[in-house]
């Protein structure tokens, strides 16, 4: 009977052992490597995201405080008889347009529906992705609120009450000048309102691209 060399069968037993701890080992680091490639490409793509929301945030600020200040030149002429009334309304039109707002937010949803959030291992970032996108929502509830009373009060009202016509004889063509009024004066109140929104939005995007400049 062969004698079995038990140090030798031992020895390649290591081998195989090392050989593979040293392949799970190389494994494990490109996994990692490439979890981290996918982290850095993640964050930049979320970033670049957040600075084009945050660009339009700034001109909806600058849109809203011209139709706050519009709304109250409109306001202050409607009941009167000031000569340079009928010019003044020429502002409705300018403040019936909408600035409105959509989260660039595919790279967010991306992170939620594939599972890859889990790659943003710092807590404190997570959380921050969450509260910011949690901030959109309370926003444009404010945006929802002004639009509802463009579509509701203000679009009723230029159906119904203006005589276009009388804008080619250059005549005043507003009817019910004290419900046009209150409409405006509602829309001014919604526009301070929707512009407080929007730069909490923009604060919010501030802090949230600090957090990823320190993450990358």
């Amino acid at each position: 009977m062969k004698k079995i060399n038990f140090s030798y069968a031992l020895g390649e037993i290591l081998i195989v052992i090392v050989g593979i701890t040293i392949a799970f080992s190389l494994n494990k680091c490109a996994e990692n490597s490439k979890n981290y490639a996918e982290k850095i490409q993640y964050l930049n793509n979320l970033k670049r995201d957040v600075l084009s929301d945050k660009t339009v945030l700034e001109e909806n600020v600058d849109a809203l405080a011209e139709k706050i200040a519009l709304s109250g030149t409109i306001a202050a002429v409607l009941g009167t008889d000031s000569e340079d009334k009928l010019k003044s309304m020429g502002n409705l039109f300018q403040i019936a347009e909408l600035s409105g707002f959509e989260p660039k937010d595919i790279t967010y949803q991306t992170l939620i529906n594939s599972g890859d959030l889990k790659l943003l291992d710092d807590f404190d970032l997570r959380a921050a992705i969450e509260e910011h996108y949690s901030n959109y929502k309370i926003m444009l509830k404010a945006y929802a609120r002004q639009e509802n009373i463009h579509k509701e009060y203000l679009g009723h009202y230029l159906i119904n009450n203006v005589d276009y016509e009388a804008f080619g004889r250059n005549e005043f063509g507003f009817k019910k000048e004290a419900l046009l009024k209150n409409i405006v004066q509602s829309m001014r109140g919604s526009f301070g309102i929707k512009l407080r929104a929007t730069q909490k939005g923009i604060e919010s995007c501030d802090r949230l691209l600090e957090i990823i400049d320190t993450s990358l």
